[in-house]
């Protein structure tokens, strides 16, 4: 699409995290990406891909394993000049006001202090946040947080803007509003950003942000395939060529997702810590995916279980995915269809679908890891505990939400109660 040089590059990447005791956890594997000038380049795909992980290796924040970085033609040797980020929580400093927020990142480059001043009111009034200079993160919503976390990000002139699914934590409406502002400043050619890395789980965000659209597979990461997206800007949301695109990269996420092929074991030496991470549905969403299968005479093509509920694509998936961890379905060509245990447990009382629940729980290692944990800690398991287990025994994934699926699992099933005034787990 361009003939310019890129900005950055990775060349055959490989990442392993050291999980003690000689065992190595393999997240990426062979990853060849490059960042080019003027563009948005997004990352998508499964939880646990690898997604975060490329973006900080591009920015210096951990290093690869195998392979190299390369920025501007030159190997990179610690933190990328060129980037700053925009993180998914915010990242604010409480006890500062909006303007030291967005300050303090400059001062510590060392700029003179006019020249903090200037940038910083530049950047806050860029973001529309002219007039609450003076205003504390507690005082604020979480879209004008954000916004904070733009501003800090811009106010260095970065040649690549990061973003790790930044607007994840925000409701749809101030989503699009930032996704629109945020391309607004890109596209001002007398002022950097060049291009954009942004890391989503989002199909029709994606959609509308991107020029080339990276699509991983995991366990490990790897690069399955790029979408180049020719659609003009501004883009139409609602567009016959819009819709289309959604729905060839549905596909490729579907075909990533719930593949027809077995997947291949991990490796004996990681058995031991491995776990499989939980997808981020609620139990109430796997019993409404169910009961409206039942409807639909036990098996319903995914997409029309999309098209019929109304509910959103990755969380229809999240809830397939789920329910097929839990051995409830089955999805041969991206059909969804019960098992005989997914026909028994909608058909049974609330009573016997909460013990088919907890036993399919106890064949998943994470349960019997937490079982085994309450045991060890005489009936009683703190958040901070849990948090720090999940983070070692998943750590590509985001241990706040998978202990927040975990809970809501193991309530359903009565494996466990979690006292959130006391933030202990203890058996039901």
């Amino acid at each position: 699409m361009m003939s310019e040089a890129p900005i950055c590059e990775l060349k055959g990447v490989q990442k392993f995290f050291d999980r003690g005791g000689g065992n190595l956890l393999r997240v990426l594997e062979d990853v060849s990406l490059d960042i080019r000038p003027n563009e948005v380049l997004c990352l998508i795909g499964p939880s646990g891909c690898g997604k975060s992980t490329i973006l900080r290796i591009f920015a210096g924040l951990i290093e690869a394993s195998k392979g190299e970085v390369r920025y501007h033609g030159r190997r990179l040797e610690g933190l990328n000049p060129g980037v700053s980020i925009v993180f998914q929580g915010f990242a604010l400093y409480p006890w500062m006001t909006v303007e030291e927020n967005v300050r303090t990142v400059l001062r510590a480059k060392g700029i003179a202090e006019d020249e903090v001043r200037s940038r910083a009111d530049r950047a806050i009034t860029l973001v529309g946040l002219e007039g609450f200079e003076e205003a504390y993160p507690r005082e604020l919503s979480g879209g004008m947080k954000q916004r904070v976390g733009m501003a800090r990000a811009l106010s260095v002139d970065p040649e690549i803007l990061f973003m790790d699914e930044p607007f994840s934590q925000v409701d749809a409406l101030t989503a699009e509003g930032l996704r629109a502002e945020i391309l607004d400043i890109w596209v001002d050619a007398e002022r950097n950003p060049s291009s954009i890395l942004m890391v989503s789980h989002d199909i029709k965000e994606v959609a509308y942000m991107a020029d080339r659209i990276v699509v991983l597979s995991a366990n490990p990461g790897r690069v399955r395939t790029i979408v180049e997206n020719p659609l003009p800007r501004p883009r139409d949301t609602r567009s016959a060529e819009f819709l289309r695109l959604v729905d060839q990269l549905h596909d490729i996420i579907t075909s990533t997702e719930l593949p027809d092929v077995e997947i291949t074991a991990p490796e004996p030496s990681l058995l031991s810590d491995m776990a499989e991470p939980l997808p981020s549905a609620q139990s109430g969403d796997i019993l409404g995916l169910l009961e409206f299968l039942e409807t639909q005479g036990g098996t319903c093509d995914l997409f029309q279980v999309v098209s019929h509920t109304h509910v959103p694509f990755e969380l229809v998936l999240a809830s397939v995915k789920s329910a097929e961890m839990l051995e409830f379905v089955d999805t041969p060509k991206r059909s969804v269809i019960f098992t005989a245990l997914g026909q028994r447990f909608v058909r049974a009382g609330m009573e016997e679908r909460k013990q088919i629940w907890k036993e399919q729980l106890l064949k998943l290692k994470l349960f019997r890891v937490v079982s085994d944990l309450l045991e060890m800690r005489e009936g009683q398991l703190s958040r901070e505990e849990l948090i720090s287990e999940l983070h070692h025994r998943l750590p590509m994934e985001d241990p706040e939400r998978t202990f927040e699926t975990l809970v809501a699992w193991g309530r359903f099933g009565e494996l466990f109660a979690y006292r959130e005034e006391r933030g202990v787990l203890t058996p039901e």
